[in-house]
């Protein structure tokens, strides 16, 4: 009888649905661990490119044959010990799943895959409803720059590390924990870091209870929770042993003061436990990731680090892909791609956005919306509506599915419909196509552009691009 424990020391592994950001953040630390790995996605990207590079076998269909061949090239032996890896994004009537099922093979949720590696290091876990993946992400550069060469999996890519994750040399992980889907609870790390809790993904939860629950779960099975209690769901439900906040009143055991945005940045004066420890300077703007450092300045010290030390390698950390990422210019305009998909998020990005204008010779912030799944857009529709009051322009495309079908009766129309009553300059062009001939029309040079969305629009910036090379070859 097979015991259905993943073996993380040498059994192979397939995933299905390798090319997403979670899953080939697991594949690349189990290849470079010289752990055999295969896998199969639909599209070939730089992401599967890169592991087909580290020794990966990649099929570019996912077939119910792909396993058979899998076989014939490696040996019935190696299929026979077979770790099969899916994500919830992967639908029971996928083909590939279905042989897998039919013929016996152990299945593991990627979330599996992710709390074996958890339990096998000293592990710090990022989990939140915003902010996880800037903030491992910083928590990984700081502990490299720090010389600790830790192991990293996040859920962006990070241009330090050439990825979305990185195998390092000592027993420290830090992993971004993601709770869409409730998988948070099968967690233990040794740090569970808390950023906030805010009701989202309501395809999987019914209510704010109902995720608080998934935390809890999470914090308790931490063997040291750090949290930020700025987030008044977070002070009243979470039994944190470590504090952060941005509230000098709050009695957090650290705490950042005398906050000052610039063009070029941020930066605070930051308090442990009543003491000044010094000033940190970052490179990223707006409040939320002076309150993203704090929680790696704490991780820092909790592993004996001096403060000095953190503060300058922190200093230096530029953010993740998506997450605020400048992608060129288009006709004097700067376009940025930002992966703010809730309403909170959208909030902090547009607000940053503003305390970067001089630093882009901008004068208008113009922000462009893809709203993602239709359950979340009716959800949250009147503060989709309202959380755009930093920009001067909105513009609106339709509705990204995301895999869903639209049976909440909302669309981009109504979406900017009921924008149009908090906001004086919106426009809707529900197709990408007719969005980039909009643009080539409308953007002028002092616009700060953002690209906002976990779906697909971000790729008219590189059609965009693309014409301003042409105009200028032109020229």
């Amino acid at each position: 009888m097979k015991v259905n424990i993943i073996d993380l020391n040498g059994k192979p592994f397939h995933f299905i649905g390798i090319g997403g950001i979670g899953m080939s953040a697991l594949a690349h630390v189990l290849a470079k661990r010289g752990v055999p790995i295969s896998g199969s996605d639909l599209k070939s990207t730089h992401i599967t490119n890169r592991l087909e590079s580290m020794g990966a076998t990649i099929f570019s269909s996912q077939e119910a044959n792909n396993l058979q061949e899998l076989s014939d090239s490696q040996g019935l032996d190696y299929v026979q010990n077979l770790q099969v890896i899916c994500s919830t994004a992967i639908n029971e009537k996928n083909s590939e799943y279905q042989a897998v099922v039919n013929k016996g093979y152990r299945i593991f949720h990627r979330s599996d895959l992710l709390a074996a590696l958890i339990k096998d290091y000293q592990s710090i876990a990022v989990a939140g409803t915003h902010g996880k993946t800037t903030t491992s992400s910083m928590i990984g550069y700081m502990l490299l720059e720090c010389k600790l060469d830790p192991t990293v999996i996040v859920g962006g890519e990070v241009s330090a590390w050439g990825g979305n994750a990185r195998l390092g040399d000592s027993d420290l992980l830090v992993a971004e924990a993601d709770e869409s889907d409730g998988s948070l609870v099968k967690h233990c790390p040794t740090m569970g870091i808390i950023t906030n809790i805010e009701l989202d993904h309501p395809d999987h939860y019914n209510d704010l209870n109902q995720l608080v629950s998934i935390f809890q779960q999470f914090s308790s099975q931490s063997n040291l929770t750090i949290a930020c209690v700025d987030c008044p769901v977070v002070k009243e439900n979470i039994e944190a042993d470590i504090t952060y906040s941005l509230n000098q009143q709050s009695g957090a055991n650290y705490i950042a003061t005398n906050i000052v945005h610039t063009p070029h940045g941020s930066k605070a004066q930051v308090w442990e436990n009543g003491e000044l420890l010094g000033t940190v300077s970052l490179l990223l703007s707006g409040n939320h990731n002076v309150s993203n450092a704090l929680s790696a300045i704490a991780v820092g010290r909790k592993l004996g680090l001096d403060f000095a030390t953190i503060a300058e390698a922190l200093s230096t950390f530029d953010g993740a892909k998506r997450r605020f990422e400048y992608k060129g210019n288009f006709q004097g305009a700067t376009l940025i791609d930002d992966y703010a998909h809730h309403p909170s998020e959208i909030l902090c990005t547009l607000e940053a956005a503003r305390t970067r204008l001089p630093q882009y010779n901008a004068s208008r912030v113009v922000a462009i919306f893809q709203p993602h799944r239709y359950s979340r857009t009716k959800t949250f529709l009147k503060e989709f509506a309202q959380c755009f009051t930093s920009a001067d322009v909105v513009i609106l495309t339709d509705i990204y599915s995301a895999g869903e079908e639209n049976n909440t009766g909302v669309d981009g129309e109504i979406v900017a419909q009921t924008l149009r009553k908090y906001h004086d300059q919106v426009f809707y062009h529900p197709e990408l196509s007719s969005l980039k001939d909009f643009l080539c029309d409308f953007l002028e040079s002092e616009d700060l552009t953002l690209f906002l969305g976990a779906g697909n629009l971000n790729q008219v910036i590189p059609q965009l691009l693309a014409i301003e090379k042409e105009s200028l070859l032109v020229a």
